[in-house]
């Protein structure tokens, strides 16, 4: 360990940060692709993607350089003006989506906090104040704001702050059914994952997104598919609607976007936009230069047939695998997800046993991720090279042998 890296360790965090996290045990100090080191030297393969972020492993040379080159001519001027950069993104976004408008931000959180406040502005201008009611799934995540802590609707996350935000209702996902006996003319939006990834790797049903679409036209309602995690190429598709051919009225894009840099972004129509007027919902940092230039070079790498096609390849790669790990061993019941977004459902015996998955991967040199105590998941980069799957599942399956044993 050099003395630079010696002179901060993980007993540090404890000392000086809040404690609202627990990191792990190491500090990784270098990323490449999807290979990180720690302060010690040692490797892991990375199957996090730093929760479905780095979308395009560690310091993939066209960001590096997009980001290099906006660094040397202009970081930040609020939005007071405007610049180069946001509007090349923004078109790109719109040239590629059902999108006629973007509004940029730094998180999942603020991009569904513009999202859900533009549903009920809609509303409210369009219907009157008596419209505001939100209906969202049963275990969904949409950001720890405290409007979307209330929208997700996990206890976990939304008790202990005082009054939560009322006209909201949560549903099972993928029951159809209950959808329908829920929305009324009083509500604004349904707000869903088009992939549940809190809530444990779980894809929507056709049939049920396509039915969420026809209850929102009949109630004059609009459909806000949260996209923080299904979206950027992440599905095999640029976003996950496009897998379904069921389109949302408002969109929210995080993590992937920026590719490992804050960025976010709400995508809707200019019908809808326009209730947004000057003033109306603003961020600081929305639409920053740097950012901006790191996300146009994201979806010009991302959006490409290649790109997308070695992303089923690829999602077929690991299930195969992960079925054969788990039938081997006893630990899986399903493989699912869509992608390179994947959750294998942990069988009774090992049911509430994720953090002991992971522990054992770590132990492996292997990064990977929980989606609750019931599911592990797997968020790699969709570049991520073949040679490094192999060797993070020949880890992977040190791990659950050894576990087993």
């Amino acid at each position: 360990m050099s003395v630079e890296h010696a002179a901060v360790q993980r007993a540090d965090f404890d000392q000086v940060m809040v404690p609202n996290y627990a990191p792990a045990g190491f500090i990784p100090v270098r990323g490449a692709g999807s290979r990180v080191w720690d302060q010690a030297g040692r490797e892991l393969v990375d199957f996090s993607g730093g929760i479905a972020v780095n979308v395009l492993g560690h310091c993939h040379p066209a960001l590096v350089g997009a980001l290099t080159e906006q660094a040397n001519n202009l970081w930040h001027v609020s939005n007071v003006f405007t610049n180069e950069p946001t509007l090349r993104l923004a078109k790109k976004l719109v040239d590629s989506t059902f999108a006629e408008r973007v509004f940029f931000c730094n998180s999942g959180a603020e991009a569904n906090e513009a999202a859900f406040k533009l549903a009920r502005r809609v509303a409210h201008d369009l219907y009157g104040p008596e419209k505001y009611e939100i209906i969202a799934a049963v275990n969904s995540f949409h950001g720890r704001t405290l409007f979307t802590v209330s929208v997700g609707g996990q206890p976990k996350y939304s008790d202990g702050f005082g009054p939560k935000i009322t006209g909201i209702s949560h549903v099972p996902y993928n029951d159809l059914e209950a959808l329908k006996a829920a929305v009324t003319d009083k509500t604004c939006a349904v707000v869903l994952e088009p992939i549940q990834g809190e809530g444990g790797v779980l894809p929507g049903e056709l049939a049920y997104l396509q039915g969420a679409r026809k209850l929102c036209d009949e109630h004059n309602a609009l459909l806000v598919f949260d996209e923080v995690q299904s979206g950027m190429g992440r599905s095999g598709h640029l976003f996950a609607y496009m897998h379904y051919g069921v389109t949302p009225d408002i969109l929210s894009s995080a993590k992937s976007i920026g590719g490992g840099f804050p960025l976010a972004a709400m995508l809707t129509t200019e019908k809808l936009a326009k209730h947004f007027a000057v003033g109306v919902h603003g961020t600081t940092y929305g639409g920053n230069p740097l950012a901006c230039a790191v996300g146009e070079a994201v979806i010009d790498v991302i959006n490409t047939p290649e790109v997308l096609a070695g992303v089923q390849r690829k999602h077929q790669q690991f299930k195969t695998r992960l079925e054969s790990i788990g039938q081997q061993y006893g630990v899986f019941t399903e493989v699912r997800g869509l992608g390179l977004l994947i959750g294998c459902v942990l069988s009774d015996a090992w049911k509430g046993k994720a953090k002991d998955i992971f522990n054992a991967a770590e132990a492996q040199d292997l990064m990977i991720l929980q989606a609750g105590p019931d599911v592990i998941r797997f968020a790699p980069s969709l570049v991520i090279e073949d040679a490094d799957i192999e060797e993070g599942l020949n880890r992977f399956e040190r791990a659950i042998a050894k576990l087993t044993s």
